[in-house]
């Protein structure tokens, strides 16, 4: 997994753009409206999405539409797999044990 990926997506901004362009390709003026942005700088936030490889650029006559490249966030999504299977066994055990927690409880009380 690529640090800068992270890197990229710590800044609020830059994620919010990604989001945005999860429902599809959009161009710099319609992503600095939506986010109510100045336009350059969601050309510097495009720019650092861009180096890091998250996004791509398509240029259409005049206009260049970005729009997000899937295999960095699958990556990502791979590389979280290994923690998400360890927290699904810790959280299984605290529910069981919470569970029985709640069993002493009631016994208790009856």
């Amino acid at each position: 997994m690529d640090i800068t990926t992270f890197s990229a997506l710590s800044e609020p901004n830059r994620l919010r753009i990604v989001k945005l362009l999860q429902d599809g390709p959009l161009t710099v003026g319609e992503i600095a409206d939506r986010l109510e942005l100045r336009q350059p700088q969601a050309s510097k936030h495009l720019r650092v999405l861009l180096e890091a490889g998250l996004v791509e650029v398509q240029a259409v006559a005049n206009r260049r539409n970005y729009k997000l490249r899937m295999e960095p966030f699958q990556a990502m999504d791979a590389w979280l797999g290994s923690f998400r299977d360890c927290w699904d066994e810790r959280l299984d055990a605290l529910e069981n044990y919470l569970q029985k927690l709640q069993t002493k409880e009631t016994n208790k009380q009856n």
